[in-house]
């Protein structure tokens, strides 16, 4: 197993599959971990990409006891890990949360990245405001986290309850919710902080182009946001997913892996 030590001497774990394409790293969303692209990553490897995969901290096989699991410490790892592994144009692709966190990590990369994908992207904003109406409350996700501390294994089965509009299989639910599970109580410190920020000026500033993979009945993101963040940006791309939820990957897999490789052949 391969790890980044980050934040003194803690660690986060990855995986790096070489290729001769395009280098695409994958970062999944709030309490979830790489295993959740396990029916991605390997289309893109077949289609002969440089495939990376992270947990990022208090996830998977990451440490749990990081001091910092803001949205920028992660964008920040994301960084590191690129320039450890030496990817020339990586496109970074964020599921939920993790869409802010690539958000976080092109913005940092600069002209060193080569593209951006928002899967059901939770940017640039999560919450809504007076000017960005999409979205729910801090106070929603405050609601959130105080059922974690009081029940955490039961309010994780219904966010994994909640993730896809489109049947899909109790394995499928249960395969969620036990990714879900494995996440240290100091990642939920990451929602928060979700809660709370804004992306616009930073995403509206990326010179690349993005692509927008969003369910138009998502119960996270909803897909008037992702409308309105595409907007924002200089080069955008947005594919609906009908009767979609917030994981289109697991809902309608053949749409997305060919979306997404069409993207990356660009």
């Amino acid at each position: 197993m391969a790890y980044l030590e980050t934040e003194g001497s803690r660690r986060v774990y990855f995986e790096h599959y070489s290729g001769q394409g395009r280098p695409i790293v994958l970062v999944h969303g709030w309490c979830a971990n790489a295993r959740c692209w396990d029916t991605v990553a390997p289309a893109l490897r077949a289609n002969g990409n440089e495939v990376v995969l992270i947990d990022l901290r208090t996830c998977g096989r990451s440490d749990n006891d990081f001091d910092d699991a803001s949205i920028d410490a992660l964008g920040s790892d994301v960084v590191a890990l690129c320039t450890r592994l030496g990817l020339r144009s990586p496109v970074i692709n964020g599921w939920s949360l993790g869409g802010a966190v690539a958000v976080d990590a092109v913005a940092k990369l600069g002209a060193g990245a080569g593209g951006l994908v928002l899967t059901g992207g939770a940017t640039p904003r999560y919450t809504s405001t007076s000017d960005w109406p999409h979205g729910g409350t801090t106070e929603d996700v405050e609601g959130v986290l105080a059922g974690l501390a009081a029940d955490r294994a039961t309010t994780l089965k219904g966010v994994a309850d909640a993730v896809c509009a489109k049947p899909v299989s109790p394995e499928v639910v249960a395969w969620m919710w036990g990714m879900f599970c494995e996440m240290g109580p100091g990642g939920d410190a990451s929602l928060r902080d979700l809660a709370g920020i804004d992306q616009r000026k930073a995403l509206g500033s990326l010179a690349l182009p993005v692509l927008f993979l969003h369910g138009d009945q998502d119960g996270f993101v909803p897909f008037s946001g992702a409308q309105a963040a595409a907007e924002l940006c200089v080069d955008a791309t947005l594919v609906p997913f009908p009767g979609c939820g917030h994981a289109p990957f697991l809902e309608d897999r053949e749409t997305y892996l060919a979306e997404l490789t069409a993207f990356l052949a660009r």
